[in-house]
């Protein structure tokens, strides 16, 4: 990446994040970034390309490192670890980029929208199929339902944008342990209780969640 590109990006960010999207013009971020028109048109075909970009660069970081922990460890146990810490990781490395998108998502082209809908849900699909084959293989509790169990994890990591501070009590990579451990203690079976399992199997579930 040039460094006018990530000038650019970064200027935009503290921009977007102080004036909204619709509240900031491609003239404002030229001025701010000390470049030109030219130099703004040459990486980026217009506002909203810009706006993508934000988005698309701490999700496919995300996807990216899922894949990497598929591809590296083969049991279920190290991939949900991995999976999870970097995870965990984005809010702290995307921050700006992940305060723009919860508050600008909604501009997003339509062909935009497309491409994130898809990479979030190629890695919502990562997500479900390392607790699935660790139900299959019995690394994990069988009797907690798939998308449940998906969902949730997905949510609580996803709710760290609303409390985490880089200033606080606690660093990202201590949060990362925390969530890693709390995720794993709810996967991993414990001592067996044959008559809670059953039950848990036989819940019917009369709807599927998106």
């Amino acid at each position: 990446m040039s460094d006018l590109r990530e000038k650019i990006i970064q200027t935009s960010l503290e921009l977007f994040d102080r004036h909204g999207y619709h509240g900031v013009t491609v003239k404002q971020i030229v001025q701010a970034t000390n470049t030109s028109k030219g130099g703004f048109y040459h990486h980026f075909q217009s506002k909203d390309e810009l706006l993508f970009v934000i988005h698309d660069t701490f999700i496919t970081y995300v996807l990216k490192e899922a894949q990497a922990a598929n591809v590296t460890h083969s049991s279920p146990i190290p991939k949900v670890q991995a999976i999870i810490q970097s995870f965990v990781q984005v809010f702290d490395l995307y921050k700006p980029h992940i305060s723009v998108f919860y508050q600008e998502s909604l501009y997003l082209k339509p062909e935009y929208e497309e491409k994130i809908k898809k990479k979030r849900d190629e890695f919502k699909r990562m997500v479900f199929e390392v607790i699935d084959e660790g139900q299959q293989s019995g690394h994990f509790r069988r009797e907690l339902p798939l998308e449940i169990t998906g969902m949730a994890i997905l949510g609580m990591v996803n709710w760290i944008y609303k409390w985490y501070r880089r200033d606080g009590n606690y660093s990202i990579d201590q949060i990362a342990e925390v969530f890693t451990d709390l995720v794993l203690h709810f996967l991993l079976p414990g001592k067996e209780d044959e008559a809670y399992f059953s039950h848990m199997l036989k819940v019917p579930f009369f709807y599927e969640i998106k």
